[in-house]
């Protein structure tokens, strides 16, 4: 009881006279908006209406019918939209214009199939038929919307959009005409003829001048006054005046009527339902209900292609970016389906309509109810107003949205769209125009399937081409080992790929690589490993995939490993290249570019370590059996070290730069440990003699850690710093909560841990060894001890790492810049 004298509270708080008043003072403000929007359903139920039925003796006085059902589902479309069916609240239903020539097409088959002669199944059937188009669609829109496939089918490049606004503007033009001369009932094909009768034919110019020039005049007053009233009123003032005109003539009504000046609705009364009568199931054919099929499922298409193209091209036209194309989808299919039960055609939002609706007021949910009463209205009247709508206010309005649309279309975007795109808008009107909608809608998708495959194929796939001696990997290595690896390395190139590699794209790649297998190039370097970065790729069609199996066998003809990176083994790219047999087996794969560039680096390595072995010399204090158990090398194609220009230059590099007293080869007369470590560490410092290096080696001790052992980790406390002796240390660093994450791999005769140990700072990255591993420490208190008992040495020790780690920062530095 107190909830009922609550809610009665609450009524009468809203039931004042100032809110009845405010109501009253909306609704009237809505008028213009209402009137507008009639005016529209009338002129295309005037159209198009009679026109659903085919002529003939058939279905003869058949035209007011048409206008009956075309109004009632232009009702039910409203209702729903307005009700919340769309994201427009001032969104503007109409029945679907462009079903006429599919149920033209439906019912010369229905009468094929049951013959001339029985005219009331030829009805039946049609009204079936007709009905049945109406539920097809509505169950297609829904089931697209309830699933959510909007965004799938509402991708439409926007110039496309633009030049489909601009092709419905010159076909508001043309339709402007033809209704403005008394030509809207027909489809005139755009001939040479037809401009012969636009601007030859005395009557017809007349007849379409005088409406052209009304549109004109209202957008020279609205071009220098800006007040949102002054295009209601204009079409408000326009009948006004022409019947003062009239009158002042002294013309007759039904003289000016039949010469086309006012609209001729035939003078029928029969009420609207009376389309009903002629829905009879017994007299229905299910076997032509059968045969227009194949028309049924066209006009399905066709009245699917709508909203995808409607509904955007709207949220261009009106600055609305919040569309959501899934309920329109839905709105479309109840009112598809409620339209079908209803036994009128389907329909849809009406672009056009709705534009207008809201250029003039019509923005809410309220204005489009007003507009359903009033349709409604109408629809229960009967056609008889209609026959005392001048036709020049109604060919006015279409020319003065159909000039706006094209001018939106084809002169303001002259200058924000690129020349093909503009070319694209201009060819999209010019084949809707000539032929129509669905045809320029088509030359469109095509024009911009060209457009991107001519543009994606000037683009350029590779981002970018280097060799491997000045891209390094991560791994920290003796300094030797790296002069060494940078000057072999221009036997490695490397070359990353960008964007989606297809028909239009991969010839540059596989250009460039042949180039480097060009007896030219090839004299002067000749390359053992072909590394293709794919991190940047995101997909690749058949064309690409046959483009690098022909890149493979020109590679394995003149012995060049091929090598992919930069995809998992469950990408795209990778099933791609799996599916020619290009993935493992026939190339190497790592995940990503350093890993393919530390495989390449071990190969040359030790490939260096083979030579040796080949002479039969043992050069290096380090037993080659041991060194190779620490790299993870490739089992390289087999050369003859005679006739290989590569092996040659490996060779070069192996006897200049690792055979050197700065290179590996260190003083054979020490090989106690940790002395030869340290000569292996710091082989580039000609000032180490064996006095100072036996002052330090009492200031380390050996640790032997296992694979996955942790050495130490990130944010510990440094303690001191490492010489590795043996074996392979992988370091992580974790640069931030959330930044990437940065590996080094540190291998025999180099440094770990030593700038935090000098700085007296947290670790920055955390160390564990790969391999069996064998380290020197210099604890932090050795160090302290050093300086107290032999500080010129521990000056000079000091410089020699800080010097050694600062190359090897540098390189890991540069390595990371390149490998981005």
């Amino acid at each position: 009881m107190n909830t009922l004298r609550a809610r009665t509270k609450v009524v009468k708080a809203h039931a004042t006279p100032k809110a009845f008043f405010d109501g009253v003072l909306i609704t009237v403000g809505l008028i213009p908006s209402v009137l507008l929007g009639l005016l529209l359903n009338i002129l295309d139920a005037v159209s198009y209406g009679f026109i659903i039925f085919p002529a003939g003796p058939i279905f003869s006085g058949f035209g007011s019918l048409g206008v009956s059902m075309f109004f009632l589902s232009t009702v039910i479309s409203q209702l729903v939209y307005s009700l919340g069916g769309s994201s427009f609240p001032g969104a503007a239903g109409s029945m679907i214009i462009e079903v006429i020539p599919f149920f033209q097409l439906m019912t010369t088959e229905i009468m094929r199939i049951v013959g001339e002669e029985n005219r009331m199944q030829i009805i039946a059937t049609t009204m079936v038929a007709f009905a049945l188009s109406s539920i097809l669609t509505g169950l297609t829109f829904l089931l697209l919307g309830l699933l959510r496939l909007g965004s799938v089918i509402g991708f439409f490049p926007r110039h496309i959009l633009v030049g489909c606004i601009g092709g419905v503007g010159v076909f508001l033009i043309q339709t402007g005409i033809n209704v403005s001369a008394g030509m809207g009932e027909e489809k005139a094909e755009f001939t040479w003829r037809l401009l012969k009768m636009y601007f030859m034919d005395l009557h017809v110019l007349v007849l379409w001048v005088p409406a052209f020039a009304s549109a004109v005049l209202l957008r020279v007053i609205t071009h220098h006054y800006h007040h949102q009233l002054i295009f209601p009123a204009y079409f408000v003032v326009l009948p006004i005046v022409f019947y003062i005109i009239v009158a002042i003539g002294g013309w007759d009504v039904n003289r000016l009527r039949e010469s086309g000046w006012i609209f001729n609705t035939g003078g029928s009364d029969e009420p609207w339902y009376r389309f009903y009568s002629y829905f009879d199931f017994h007299e229905t054919s299910w076997k032509a209900i059968w045969a227009t099929m194949p028309t049924q499922l066209a006009l399905l298409f066709f009245n699917i292609l709508h909203p995808p193209l409607n509904v955007p091209a709207l949220g261009v036209s009106l600055g609305k970016d919040d569309v959501d194309l899934n309920l329109e989808l839905t709105g479309h299919g109840v009112s598809n389906l409620i339209a079908g039960f209803a036994g009128v055609p389907s329909n849809y939002l009406a672009y056009v309509n709705t534009l207008l609706f809201y250029r003039v007021g019509g923005t809410t949910r309220y204005s489009g109810i007003l507009l359903t009463i009033a349709t409604a209205g109408l629809l229960f009247i009967g056609t008889g107003p209609i026959a005392y709508i001048p036709v020049i206010e109604v060919g006015a309005l279409i020319f003065v949205l159909g000039i706006d649309l094209a001018v939106e279309a084809a002169w303001e975007t002259r200058k924000k769209a690129s020349t093909s795109e503009y070319i694209t808008i201009l060819g999209i009107m010019a084949v809707m125009t000539v032929y129509d909608f669905v045809s320029g809608v088509v030359f469109g998708i095509i024009v911009a399937c060209i457009s991107f495959v001519v543009q994606n194929s000037r683009g350029e796939s590779i981002r970018t081409a280097f060799s491997g001696s000045t891209a390094l990997s991560t791994v920290r290595r003796p300094s030797a080992h790296r002069r060494y690896l940078q000057e072999v390395g221009t036997q490695t190139c490397i070359m990353r790929l960008q964007g989606f590699l297809f028909f239009g794209t991969i010839s540059n790649v596989e250009e460039r690589c042949r180039a480097y297998l060009e007896a030219a190039t090839w004299e002067k370097n000749p390359i053992r490993f072909l590394i293709i970065d794919l991190t940047l790729v995101s997909g690749l069609d058949l064309s690409a995939a046959e483009a690098f199996v022909r890149l493979h066998r020109l590679l394995e003809a003149r012995r060049v490993q091929l090598v992919f990176c930069g995809q998992s083994t469950t990408s795209n790219v990778a099933k791609a290249l799996r599916a020619v047999n290009l993935w493992q087996g026939k190339t190497e794969v790592f995940a990503t570019l350093n890993e393919a560039l530390e495989w390449t680096e071990n190969a040359y390595i030790k490939l260096w370590f083979n030579s040796l072995a080949h002479k039969q010399e043992d050069a290096i204090n380090v037993p080659i059996n041991v060194r190779n158990r620490h790299l993870d090398v490739p089992s390289l194609l087999s050369e003859s070290f005679t006739n290989s220009p590569r092996r040659i230059h490996v060779r070069a590099a192996g006897l200049r730069i690792m055979e050197t007293p700065a290179g590996t080869q260190e003083v054979p007369n020490h090989n106690e440990q940790p002395f030869s470590t340290i000569m292996k560490t710091f082989p580039t410092h000609t000032d180490l003699d064996d006095g100072f290096i036996s002052r330090i080696t009492p200031y380390f001790k050996p640790l032997i850690f296992e694979p996955g052992e942790v050495v130490f980790r990130q944010g510990d406390i440094a303690d001191g710093l490492y010489l590795i002796e043996s074996g392979i240390l992988r370091a992580t660093y974790i640069f931030g909560e959330h930044a990437d994450v940065v590996e080094e791999s540190c291998v025999a005769g180099t440094l770990a841990g030593e700038l935090t140990a000098l700085a007296g700072e947290p670790r920055n990255a955390t160390m564990v060894a790969e391999r069996p591993s064998v380290l020197w420490k210099m604890e932090n208190t050795a160090l302290t001890r050093l300086e107290k008992e032999h500080p010129e040495d521990a000056k000079r020790f000091t410089k020699l790492v800080l010097k050694a780690s600062k190359i090897d920062q540098d390189v890991l530095l540069a390595s990371l810049a390149q490998l981005k």
